[in-house]
């Protein structure tokens, strides 16, 4: 199941998620992560032009032989085409590759501003000149794939999944993506690590959903897997997802993942899925 993995590479750029108390991951160590990970049949990188120096420290560590999908920032050139072509060829020189399994939008709101079809075309034209194999973009909600599937058909989405947010399965969404051949990635399988904190760590603005929170402390105490096979088991076991893509803090942090991923969980687990926003949207914890 290792395979079914994909490296998120945010933390190898930047300090990132609300469990993180170890910051920015060391080049080196990034080596020995993606070192591991290769031997784990692990094939894909998941990054981003805004993702501070993951980009750079990647190419630095090489990454020439990985599927390496990366992500454009907000539109900030009305030159659409030329910024878009821009952005590609400088990621390109900073991962030092001559091509990419896949650009996405990171901010898919773009497809619906003035400017949507230019930058849809120019995307589509990264794909005619062979420096990408797929496009498509990052959502936040179904309620993104509603608004654009049908204008601006794409090769890959990727979207948040974990125990909680669930609304990628229960809206019909995965299902539909599949049917039509989409390549589906997921991320926030531990919800930026708050579904890992123990109940005293968890920080005081997520007290409005103590119940929720409680009834899975609970179900994952009573699993020889703990909080992390648990969380991880459920979106392992969604058929239809491609690729889940997992960050990680340190190589340590990452081995316990792939020790997770082979330990046998719960069966019939209860269904914690909620579609409060607020919880599921890690850009709303500011507002808390």
């Amino acid at each position: 199941m290792a395979s079914k993995l994909a490296l998120g590479t945010v933390q190898f750029g930047m300090p990132y998620g609300i469990a993180n108390v170890t910051g920015q991951v060391g080049p080196a160590e990034v080596a020995d992560i993606l070192r591991l990970a290769q031997g784990k049949g692990i094939d894909t990188l998941d990054t981003a032009i805004g993702y501070g120096q993951s980009e750079s420290v990647l190419g630095t560590v090489g990454v020439a032989n990985w599927k390496i999908v990366t992500k454009l920032p907000a539109l900030a050139d009305m030159n659409v085409a030329d910024w878009v072509e821009r952005e590609i060829a400088r990621s390109l020189r900073r991962l030092k590759v001559e091509h990419l399994e896949a650009v996405m939008l990171h901010r898919c709101a773009d497809l619906l501003g003035p400017h949507g079809d230019a930058l849809y075309r120019a995307l589509t034209e990264l794909k005619d000149q062979g420096l990408v194999a797929k496009i498509g973009y990052s959502v936040y909600s179904p309620g993104d794939i509603d608004s654009l599937h049908a204008a601006f058909p794409p090769d890959i989405i990727q979207a948040p999944l974990n125990v909680f947010d669930q609304r990628l399965v229960k809206s019909g969404w995965l299902h539909r993506l599949a049917a039509a051949g989409v390549e589906v990635h997921c991320r926030s399988a531990f919800l930026q690590g708050l579904l890992l904190m123990p109940a005293g760590q968890r920080p005081a603005k997520f007290a409005p959903w103590a119940a929720q929170f409680d009834r899975w402390d609970r179900w994952h105490a009573r699993s020889s897997a703990g909080a992390l096979g648990e969380a991880l088991a459920f979106v392992l076991d969604q058929p239809l997802v491609d690729r889940i893509v997992l960050g990680v803090d340190s190589l340590s942090q990452f081995q316990q993942i792939l020790l997770a991923a082979k330990v046998e969980c719960n069966p019939g687990a209860p269904d914690f899925a909620s579609d409060d926003e607020r919880l599921l949207t890690p850009s709303q914890w500011g507002t808390l």
